[in-house]
């Protein structure tokens, strides 16, 4: 059995398990650090370039992210540290310039916006960029690249976790920009619409069409109806009516569903 790693997480004395981050040993142990280009789900590797979920090491001259920072025996991690409180303050309100006010984003209620509720600010300083239209060429999802950070969750998700290769990333500095194949509007691209995307996104720039909106909803775990390889699912419902599906991690799914499964709800 692979020994424990010990370590210290702002004076406290931790144990991390081979493999995991500094972010993951403290998930497991409740602590809290905000992270958009992370996520949790089976088959994403941790990018580290959102820069959200920065900590200071004792030692080091730079901060360093901590969902692909493995730590090493006798590391001093500090979480809570002004540094690094300030610096992830700092990179939460650069990231919300560009976003629209959430009076008006598509997804108030995105981590973006519930992650910057718990660690502020709500609001940015720095002047806002105009960003591009809605495309609302595809009939189930729709693409509002005003609110992308560029964390690639959705690159990840459609190119690793799906297979698909779909979305991508084109041009050089501020015009960087997610692309579906070369250029195209959703709608007319290859994409097979199986919504890992819009699973995957933490902003609200990949959104289902026929999301839940209203305050009053309720969520109801099942099984897919379509076909018997039984991908697991949680139905978001308002009142009695199905609104969105999400994928619920299974043995046959691992979180995923196909177009039917998604979008397939209202037969």
């Amino acid at each position: 059995m692979s020994e424990k790693i010990r370590f210290t997480i702002d004076g406290q004395e931790v144990f991390g398990l081979p493999g995991e981050s500094i972010l993951q040993v403290t998930q497991r142990l409740g602590m809290e650090i905000p992270h958009l280009c992370f996520s949790p789900a089976p088959g994403y590797r941790a990018d580290g370039n959102c820069r959200v979920c920065m900590v200071e090491i004792e030692g080091e001259r730079v901060l360093a992210s901590s969902c692909n920072r493995t730590p090493k025996t006798g590391m001093v991690v500090g979480v809570e540290s002004p540094r690094a409180r300030s610096a992830r303050s700092m990179v939460m309100e650069l990231l919300l310039s560009d976003q629209p006010v959430r009076a008006e984003a598509q997804d108030p209620d995105s981590e973006l916006w519930k992650w910057a509720e718990r660690t502020g600010p709500l609001e940015s300083r720095f002047p806002k960029r105009r960003g591009p239209p809605t495309d609302s060429s595809h009939p189930a999802m729709s693409v509002n690249l005003d609110a992308c950070i560029h964390c690639t969750r959705c690159v990840r998700a459609c190119r690793e976790v799906q297979v698909n290769d779909v979305i991508g990333m084109a041009g050089r500095g501020a015009g960087n920009t997610i692309v579906f194949d070369m250029g195209e509007g959703l709608g007319e691209s290859s994409c097979v619409a199986c919504g890992e995307c819009v699973q995957a996104c933490p902003t609200g720039a990949l959104l289902a069409v026929s999301r839940v909106t209203e305050t009053k909803q309720r969520s109801v775990d099942s099984l897919c109806p379509y076909c018997g390889v039984g991908c697991q699912t949680t139905y978001q419902m308002d009142g009695n009516r199905i609104k969105s599906v999400v994928g619920r991690d299974g043995p046959a799914n691992k979180g995923r569903l196909c177009v039917k499964g998604r979008f397939g709800f209202d037969y």
